[in-house]
């Protein structure tokens, strides 16, 4: 069983970077693929990043493209998103996901194990 931890959200002005952290615990990451998913008011869930653990291959929305990085750090066990040029339209909860495949995929379906969620807001 997976346990996923999102931390590093909160409130930032349009521009600004903030970088979000995902801890894992309670399983070897090594075959997983890590994913960052979002949702914004009155919104469906849907996908941000993805990268698989030890190949790092990694996979954007198109939406974030050039603004955000996804990459992991081994030794500690998580996964992080740095995300730049921040606009109001990224404010959502930002949900970490994981589940044992070698090619990220966007599916949300796909992800077994899910973090709590965590709010990032982006003023204007």
């Amino acid at each position: 069983q997976v346990q996923l931890k999102e931390s590093g959200g909160g409130l930032v002005q349009a521009g600004e970077s903030l970088r979000l952290s995902c801890a894992a615990s309670g399983g070897t990451l090594g075959a997983y693929t890590m994913a960052w998913f979002r949702q914004a008011p009155g919104a469906e869930r849907s996908f941000v990043a993805a990268i698989q653990w030890n190949k790092r291959y990694t996979l954007y929305a198109e939406s974030v493209k050039g603004r955000f990085t996804v990459s992991g750090d081994n030794g500690n066990n998580t996964v992080y998103l740095q995300m730049n040029n921040l606009k109001p339209e990224d404010t959502a909860v930002y949900y970490c996901a994981a589940d044992r495949f070698s090619v990220p995929t966007m599916r949300e379906r796909s992800y077994s194990w899910w973090g709590q969620g965590i709010e990032v807001t982006v003023s204007s």
